[in-house]
């Protein structure tokens, strides 16, 4: 598997498992409670694959800005939270910024 692919899985682990947070009621829920240490634990070992071939600097960037986006994204299709304007221009900004960061430097 690709380097970027290892990445988008552990995007979406970490998607998951921020996801699941809700869920969990303090951890007081069990499978909600399994989700969550379970995703991240996923995220954090396809990042670490990541991090043996691209910079951690641009990895972070897009690791954090795009699980970001998307927690965001997840929240308000599924939780049914406010989206208006402003989280707009808050998500296209996240999603600018991963892509200048990437323009800006190279992926070794």
């Amino acid at each position: 598997m690709s380097v970027f692919g290892f990445l988008l899985i552990s995007i979406v682990s970490e998607v998951f498992a921020s996801s699941m947070l809700k869920l969990t009621n303090g951890f007081k829920r069990l499978l909600p409670s399994i989700g969550v240490v379970v995703g991240y634990g996923s995220a954090f070992y396809f990042l670490s694959l990541t991090l043996q071939s691209l910079a951690i600097g641009t990895v972070y960037a897009i690791w954090a800005g795009l699980g970001t986006a998307l927690t965001a994204i997840v929240g308000v299709i599924f939780y049914k939270e406010n989206f208006n304007v402003k989280k707009f221009i808050g998500i296209a900004m996240i999603i600018g910024g991963v892509i200048l960061l990437n323009l800006a430097g190279g992926a070794h």
